[in-house]
């Protein structure tokens, strides 16, 4: 009988563990984008570089996106994807300009504003109950971003206040995804937002072409590779493991770009970036948690009463 009952046990564990190394892997194609786009530098400008990114990204999606468009959209939606294209478009014109500007840890420490806003907005436009917790686990993310930030103590460049903008944008494309999730699939969902996004990358990026070379374009190639690769990834560990899992690994992403930024750019490591970044994710834990914690109990007393 132990026997028997050990092997639920194992098989949890293994997908545990399964989850994890997704979410590295992850992790580490993330760091991947952000080294690439920082090594690029601002040869570059950020919208032309943010454009060819997406186009290869459509590429690389065709076979997703054509049944996508033959089959048509839901009322209403066409409208949605493209507001989610119009401020995706601005939120990674945002971030490839701070990439090139400040140190990748900065860069992705400030990136986890992104969970914080989006529980923010949920408040906001979708009328979600935000519980005391979740509000003092809010605050404390936005103590570790003036930690990361430290602005009266240091000059705040406009690469700063550029990633701020990135992380506020993106936080609305996340919710305008929520939206969409109830109308749509995944995988449409993902092939639409690259193709709204090249199209409004477009017009900015002819606005400041420059010429570029094979070299360039194979980098640009790379980062559409990697970030496909890291939501994949990313898209595995969810299913394999629970949030509550997998969240606080997304951490060990800061140490990934604080290492790199050191060893291939020669960046100083920031122990209050470091610090900041820690304490943002914890909260960011912390809202996870909380709310896997809800989903359990609302799960168990619907089967409760199902039964009773």
């Amino acid at each position: 009988m132990p026997a028997m009952s050990a092997f639920p046990a194992d098989a949890s564990r293994t997908r545990t563990l399964e989850g994890v190394l997704w979410m590295l892997a992850s992790g580490l194609s993330f760091v991947a984008v952000t080294g690439i786009v920082r090594y690029l530098g601002t040869d570059i400008p950020a919208a032309q570089g943010a454009f060819l990114r997406f186009a290869f990204g459509v590429l690389f999606l065709l076979p997703t996106l054509i049944p996508v468009l033959r089959g048509g959209f839901p009322p209403g939606a066409l409208k949605v994807y493209s507001l989610r294209g119009l401020v995706h478009t601005f939120a990674v014109i945002c971030w490839f300009y701070a990439m090139a500007r400040i140190p990748v840890a900065e860069v992705t420490a400030i990136g986890y504003l992104n969970p914080v806003l989006v529980t923010l907005g949920a408040a906001l436009f979708f009328a979600e109950r935000l519980a005391l917790r979740r509000v003092l686990a809010v605050a404390v993310a936005l103590v570790g971003a003036l930690i990361v930030l430290r602005p009266g103590l240091r000059e705040l460049s406009s690469g700063h206040l550029s990633q701020l903008g990135a992380a506020s944008f993106f936080a609305v494309s996340y919710l305008l995804a929520r939206r969409l999730s109830d109308v749509a699939g995944a995988g449409a969902i993902v092939a639409m937002l690259s193709l709204t996004v090249t199209v409004g990358l477009l017009p900015f990026a002819l606005l400041v072409w420059v010429p570029v070379g094979a070299t360039q374009l194979l980098w640009l190639a790379l980062v559409a590779v990697f970030a496909t690769l890291g939501h994949y990834c990313m898209t595995r560990a969810f299913a394999a493991a629970p949030l509550t899992v997998t969240q606080p690994v997304t951490f060990l992403q800061l140490v990934w770009a604080t290492l790199l930024g050191a060893l291939a750019f020669g960046e100083r490591i920031d122990p209050f970036v470091l610090l900041g970044g820690g304490i943002i994710i914890s909260a960011i834990t912390y809202i996870t948690w909380r709310e896997s914690v809800l989903k359990r109990r609302a799960s168990a007393s619907i089967a409760k009463d199902a039964l009773g």
